[in-house]
């Protein structure tokens, strides 16, 4: 049995990947809301990753930070303060909890890093400007971070496309929009929970152990074809 750290395990991709993982490991859930469930191997620390301090765990073989944002408005509407404040939830966050829990990390059983990015950093898709620049961030450290760490930790990032997630129930709110958006994928879809939290569950498991350092899109065929 591992022990796995989530980040952002109440709600959406970062539910499904505690769920995923719960049955086989023990899963230490840091978020301000407890997830809906119980369970023998979960341990849940209620706090805002920005705001409080992080509680100590000394053995720790997985880190996956799971919380993002998505704020989608033209440039003229965008604020400094949303820039900064989507770069300070997918990144500042993000680096927090490395600091954290790194020296724990250097002593786990095989242990890996899972960060998450957007299609959006190499799609170039209008009004994303500000989570673009801060999942851009991501991407900068995961590559960095790699080679930083490749003797002691792997590090790598799901870039996935739109998710059904409540955090995408905005552009999923009806039908017709769904339908919109199987149709704009080459593929003939979109993401579920589930699918990203297996990715996950690859990434941490020893089948890859020779990856780091990796962006992986998981877009359905949105930036890799051209249809």
């Amino acid at each position: 049995m591992r022990n796995i750290v989530v980040i952002g395990g109440s709600k959406g991709i970062g539910s499904a990947v505690l769920l995923q993982q719960l049955e086989t490991n023990k899963v230490y859930n840091i978020s301000r809301s407890a997830p809906d469930l119980s369970h023998p191997n979960l341990t849940h620390y209620g706090l805002d990753i920005l705001q409080d301090d992080l509680p100590d765990i000394e053995n720790i073989d997985a880190l996956i930070y799971c919380p993002g944002s998505i704020n989608l408005k033209p440039i003229a509407r965008l604020s400094v303060d949303d820039f900064r404040n989507d770069f300070e939830i997918n990144v500042i966050g993000a680096v927090k909890a490395i600091q954290k829990y790194l020296p724990a990390l250097k002593n786990g059983n095989e242990p890996s890093i899972v960060l998450f990015s957007t299609v959006a950093v190499k799609l170039g898709m209008p009004f994303h400007a500000s989570i673009a620049t801060a999942k851009a961030g991501i991407e900068g450290l995961v590559k960095s971070l790699g080679a930083e760490l490749a003797s002691f930790v792997r590090i790598n990032a799901i870039a996935p496309t739109i998710t059904e997630t409540s955090l995408a129930a905005s552009i999923l709110r009806n039908d017709r929009m769904k339908e919109n958006m199987v149709e704009r994928h080459p593929m003939k879809s979109y993401l579920k929970p589930d699918e990203v939290a297996g990715m996950v569950d690859f990434l941490i498991s020893e089948k890859a152990k020779s990856i780091s350092g990796q962006i992986f899109e998981m877009d359905y065929g949105l930036v890799t074809f051209k249809m």
